[in-house]
């Protein structure tokens, strides 16, 4: 008999939470090793070393290696792709901008699916959804401020978020064909591949010990991120768990103005709440949608 419903959202939201302060560490970590190393070589440091611990979990996990099937490799080989540049501009972008300004422009992802969806896969959406998407792009263009020098940091996390919302229409159907497991092991072998031409002319490793407890940071929260995220929705109720994920723009926020004397100006702020109304709108709007289908 299952556990009450209450119960199950408190066990979700926990969860939520988890996900939510780890994904933040893992972004902290990022900017902390890159005072020592590229954004491409984070990147492929962390799927490097987030394989072999895959590649150890698999040898004395049989039941993992069975869980692998692709039964649409070239879908996975897309996906991991995308997965791979969205990876590579989002670290750039942490890099470059003020976390919370990237964070906020991370929030775009949802708003592309939803346009994405209607260009390849003729979704139907009303009126209200419209002006919702246009308000989201309305707050990116706050934030990037058209006519003043062009900031590539804001330019690289918008196309990430196009990107991995291209992953996200992709995403559909696949984990549910396949497994989640082959998603996950697919995108990391993948983002590897992708990232190894942007590493190739300067491999250099960091020689600080504590630029490399960054990068053990940024693998370790990364996989129980992963599980946050999965548990969280296992448990709770999308509408329950969904808000949680702007919690991450206050820590993110605070942890700027503390460790990187970073202060977000009012355009930001105001851009920021038009994204994320319109991103909160839309996700709302989405599963209200699913659960009206039979």
């Amino acid at each position: 008999m299952p556990a009450p419903h209450v119960h199950d959202n408190f066990k979700g939201m926990v969860w939520a939470l988890v996900a939510v302060i780890t994904a933040s560490v893992m972004t902290i970590a990022i900017r902390g090793a890159a005072a020592e190393m590229g954004s491409s070589m984070i990147a492929m440091a962390r799927f490097s070393i987030t394989l072999v611990l895959v590649f150890i979990a698999m040898g004395l996990l049989p039941t993992l290696r069975k869980q692998l099937q692709f039964s649409q490799p070239w879908r996975h080989v897309i996906r991991g792709v995308l997965v791979g540049f969205s990876t590579l501009l989002g670290f750039y972008s942490i890099t470059k901008i003020p976390l919370a300004t990237v964070s906020v422009l991370f929030f775009t992802a949802p708003i592309f699916a939803t346009l994405l969806s209607v260009i390849f896969f003729k979704e139907q959406i009303g009126p209200r959804r419209i002006i919702a998407i246009a308000l989201g792009f309305l707050g990116a263009v706050i934030i990037l401020r058209p006519g003043m020098e062009l900031n590539m940091g804001m330019v690289a996390a918008l196309i990430s978020s196009l990107m991995f919302a291209a992953v996200l229409v992709m995403s559909r159907g696949l984990a549910e064909a396949d497994g989640p497991f082959s998603t996950f092991f697919s995108a990391n072998v993948m983002t590897l591949f992708v990232t190894v031409p942007f590493v190739w002319s300067d491999p250099s490793l960091p020689s600080q010990p504590t630029t490399w407890a960054w990068v053990v940071a940024l693998v370790l929260f990364g996989i129980v991120r992963q599980i946050g995220d999965i548990q969280a929705y296992r448990y709770g109720d999308a509408a329950v768990i969904a808000p949680f994920a702007y919690l991450r723009l206050v820590i993110l926020g605070i942890a700027g103005y503390l460790m990187f004397d970073e202060t977000p100006d009012q355009l930001t702020l105001i851009g920021a709440a038009v994204i994320i109304a319109a991103t909160f709108y839309i996700t709302q709007r989405e599963r209200k949608a699913m659960r009206t289908k039979p």
